[in-house]
């Protein structure tokens, strides 16, 4: 990379403040990023990374400071206004319209005043996508997508609207390793034109593989920046959390380990009748992490869907759970509030956050409230438990929010799914599933996370963990259960099992094992 005394900055913000009430989410921050070139952004979930590239991307005005694009003043007011000075954001949280097609949502917004082509659109979509690798699929409805293919169409729009500096808010949570390859290509393909790129995310492998130079924010102040070339992981994490970190999960040995779910030839099928789940049959115990891997896709998220009532499932499958107190329900056929109302303790921690998980446009105490509110007895829902059960959440996981009164979409990633996650345990589950709990999360929350599910496994509950990374799986699980095409081709021992082992089973069905 040039050096940047002789690289043209393409933005300069200085002096940027901006407050949420009481929060303080940036403090004078002054940051540079310069043509042609990877910039990660990193910092713990609530440290205002997110704000900041909001404010860059017209989402926020700030309090105080201002921006530079190419060396002249700009006042962006508006995501358009950012778009007209070829600045685009894909966040974290999907900016899509579930109703309309794929081609629907790139232009949306665009060009309203002229008759929509959609054959062009088309034209122009299949042309970004040959040209980088993407598979979009135009004429696909939004709510048939996966959490994949929707983060794939926000980058594909962002594309398509030709943003000459691009900030990309966690773009590979919701990727394989296969295609955050894919993406990486598309990244120096687009530094090669001199394009800019902001890369958040808490992956510091990718960040070590994919940036220039990495800028660290801490408690909504701009720490510093230093040469990718020039740190590694355990500086940067330090650099994050201002003090040593231990990267290392721990893992307590299962005790008293009890039959708590027997799954056994369940099959799911899709609206048009395609085997998601194929005859999948395996059994969780109290006391353990059961992991499940497989490429995006495989069927996890249909497992757990089905387990909790979302998913009709074929007649001949059963889901049995077994209960602490030694009763047995059978799940199967039943949906979501059957299923609550025989008082199982099942709790589900969803990939989709606000899709399923909850509420955006709620407080904090009401998105508590949704697992409570049909207990009460009175035609009034009782909000003195939740409040106080808010208030413990937010203490003991050290939620970062202006107050329990705050929309709950206002909080940082991190903050949204800590909520989420404690709202599930508070309800002393028998068994929790959780679908890539800590996607998005820097490194002191992800362990919080790791934390709590360990405290669960060792009081009895049975923990099923879906989640992307094979390194996390092999070190947090006590067994993996490997999905391959809606089929279970292997469980295996995650203290004993290889890496390798594990990856060639997500990607070719064998003998079923068992472990």
């Amino acid at each position: 990379m040039e050096t940047q005394k002789t690289v043209q900055k393409a933005i300069q913000m200085v002096n940027i403040t901006k407050t949420f009430g009481e929060v303080i989410a940036n403090n004078k921050i002054n940051l540079d990023i310069y043509h042609g070139e990877i910039l990660a952004l990193l910092g713990e979930n609530g440290s205002g990374k997110s704000t900041l590239m909001n404010v860059l991307s017209g989402i926020y005005l700030p309090d105080d400071g201002h921006i530079r694009v190419n060396g002249s003043a700009v006042l962006i007011r508006s995501p358009r206004e950012a778009y007209q000075l070829g600045i685009g954001m894909v966040h974290q949280h999907f900016k899509l319209v579930d109703v309309l097609t794929a081609a629907e949502n790139i232009v949306l917004g665009l060009n309203e005043h002229r008759l929509l082509d959609l054959k062009n659109v088309r034209a122009k979509v299949k042309e970004i996508c040959d040209r980088y690798g993407f598979v979009v699929e135009p004429d696909k409805k939004v709510y048939d997508m996966s959490v994949s293919e929707k983060q794939t169409l926000e980058i594909v729009k962002l594309l398509y609207r030709g943003a000459d500096i691009l900030i990309l808010d966690e773009p590979t949570a919701v990727l394989t390793p296969q295609e955050t390859e894919k993406l990486f290509v598309v990244m120096r393909n687009m530094k090669s034109d001199g394009k800019s790129i902001v890369f958040i995310s808490h992956k510091l492998h990718e960040v070590m593989e994919i940036s220039d130079r990495v800028a660290v924010l801490r408690k909504g102040c701009f720490i510093g920046d230093v040469a990718t070339k020039d740190t590694n992981p355990q500086k940067l994490t330090e650099m994050m959390v201002g003090r040593a970190v231990s990267l290392n999960i721990e893992r307590p040995e299962p005790k008293n380990q009890v039959e708590r779910l027997v799954v056994k030839n369940l099959t799911v099928l899709d609206s048009d009748g395609v085997k998601r789940l194929d005859n999948v049959s395996f059994t969780a115990y109290g006391g353990e992490i059961l992991g499940i891997a497989g490429i995006t896709g495989s069927g996890q998220r249909e497992l757990l869907e089905a387990i909790g009532g979302l998913q009709p499932v074929e007649s001949d499958g059963s889901i049995r759970l077994i209960l602490p107190d030694g009763r047995e329900e059978e799940l199967c056929g039943k949906n979501p509030l059957e299923i609550y109302k025989l008082g199982v303790g099942l709790a589900f921690v969803p990939e989709d956050r606000f899709g399923m998980g909850l509420v955006a446009s709620m407080d904090l105490i009401d998105n508590v409230m949704l697992r409570s509110y049909k207990q009460g007895k009175s035609v009034f829902a009782d909000r003195k438990a939740p409040k106080e059960l808010a208030e413990k959440i937010v203490q003991q996981l050290e939620v970062v929010t202006p107050s329990l009164k705050t929309p709950i979409r206002r909080l940082s990633g991190g903050n949204v799914q800590k909520m989420l996650v404690g709202r599930e345990i508070a309800g002393n589950p028998s068994l929790l599933m959780t679908a890539y709990a800590v996607r998005g999360l820097d490194i002191k929350t992800t362990h919080t996370i790791f934390d709590l599910l360990n405290e669960q496994k060792q009081r009895g509950v049975a923990v099923i963990y879906v989640g992307e990374d094979l390194d996390v799986l092999l070190e947090l699980s006590d067994r993996i259960l490997v999905l391959c095409g809606g089929k279970v081709s292997g469980i295996v021992d995650a203290r004993t099992a290889k890496k390798e082992e594990v990856g060639l089973l997500m990607t070719h069905l064998g003998e079923e094992a068992t472990a």
